[in-house]
């Protein structure tokens, strides 16, 4: 079936303009519990924030880019790199206050400065290997299905429907229906890979979540949606990377 907003004739103008206004939103905090200083750690001679970034500016359907920060270091390499920065509340650095707070924070931030915008592109540092053709994929699809929430996602690697609950040493299945079946048997599956958001602001900002049905998924690649989490994705980051250097060299 189709959802309310499937059909229903678009906002003629958003805010002032024609075109919608699209910002792009790097959150990147300075703590980083298992990789120490991650987002401003050089990969193939770039911090990972500059990757985000220079993707965003590149992909042609972002208006702005800007990186959010409670860390004067990430804010100052940031700046070096020619990247706008946003200062928040060191309580929005530490963990359970998650990227939905850092980005609702940053919208009201930037309209204080006067500044509106219709759709957020939210791109976290850690994932390096997005292009900007993903970055457009991504965000003409939004605009074709007129969503209001879209993540990326990667097929899993290994079926989540093989999973199994251990207490005292006994194993039993998640999903006995589906436990002694074969691989291909399995229903496909996919995670989010945290890659690209793409939200309409005021959905966004009503229902303060960017996980709202319908969710639209993009789905890219596993080699695209390296997750910088431990020093094995960083050595895996940085093969891939090469091996693409490679194919450009060979091309």
């Amino acid at each position: 079936g189709t959802h309310p907003w499937i059909g229903r004739a678009r906002p003629s103008r958003y805010f002032n303009h024609a075109m919608p206004r699209v910002l792009g939103l790097i959150p990147a905090k300075g703590v980083s519990n298992r990789l120490p200083g991650k987002n401003i750690r050089l990969l193939g001679g770039k911090p990972l924030i500059a990757w985000a970034a220079d993707t965003a500016r590149e992909c042609g359907v972002i208006d702005d880019v800007v990186l959010s920060s409670e860390d004067p270091q990430v804010r100052g390499v940031a700046r070096e790199w020619g990247i706008e920065t946003l200062d928040r509340p060191p309580e929005l650095g530490r963990d359970p206050a998650g990227v939905v707070h850092v980005a609702l924070d940053a919208i009201v931030q930037l309209r204080q400065q006067g500044r509106e915008y219709d759709r957020l592109a939210i791109l976290l540092p850690t994932c390096p290997l997005r292009t900007a053709d993903d970055i457009r994929a991504a965000y003409r699809q939004f605009d074709e299905v007129e969503a209001r929430f879209l993540l990326s996602v990667v097929a899993y690697a290994h079926t989540p429907f093989a999973a199994l609950r251990l207490a005292d040493g006994i194993a039993t299945p998640y999903f006995p229906e589906w436990f002694d079946k074969k691989s291909q048997e399995l229903p496909p599956a996919y995670r989010p890979n945290g890659a690209i958001h793409v939200l309409d602001i005021l959905a966004f900002e009503a229902a303060r979540s960017y996980v709202i049905q319908p969710l639209y998924a993009y789905v890219m690649p596993w080699d695209r949606s390296i997750d910088i989490d431990t020093e094995a994705d960083w050595k895996l980051a940085e093969a891939i990377l090469a091996q693409r250097e490679q194919q450009r060299a060979e091309q």
